[in-house]
């Protein structure tokens, strides 16, 4: 007998994740599936944060994160939208970041990147990472 679930059981690989796609479902937050909608999203005034998710099926955190995001928002009152980053162009965008782990968020002041968060961090490490980050210039 095995520990784990025989192939058939799992969701197909290019199934979304149910609490990524409450992500755009529930909190509107657009998805990502081009470097010409990434331009387009960071082009509107104000701070943003890009959501890499990565492989939810490889990655455990990846839906921790996918529920953290919205909560982190509220705390720091909407001082940035979000958008959940494609599988099309994920490695993409992690490699021109250097954001390489996931899940990540990625931060930007118009297309200005600030900085990135990889993996998932305790709440005390988020608020004072993205305090530090929102306070930047960008590079």
């Amino acid at each position: 007998m095995h520990d784990h679930a025989p192939l058939q059981d799992l969701p197909p690989a290019s199934s979304l994740h149910p609490l990524i796609a409450r992500l755009e479902t529930e909190f509107l937050y657009p998805r990502l599936a081009s470097a010409e909608d990434v331009t387009g999203f960071l082009a509107h005034p104000g701070q943003h944060c890009l959501f890499i998710p990565g492989d939810p099926r490889r990655n455990l955190e990846t839906a921790d994160a996918a529920v953290i995001l919205p909560e982190l928002r509220l705390a720091f009152q909407n001082a940035f939208d979000c958008a959940v980053v494609d599988e099309a162009i994920e490695t993409a965008l992690r490699e021109q970041y250097r954001a390489l782990k996931t899940p990540g968020l990625l931060f930007f002041r118009e297309s200005g990147f600030l900085g990135a968060i990889e993996k998932v961090r305790d709440w005390s490490d988020y608020l004072g990472r993205i305090t530090h980050i929102l306070s930047l210039q960008p590079a």
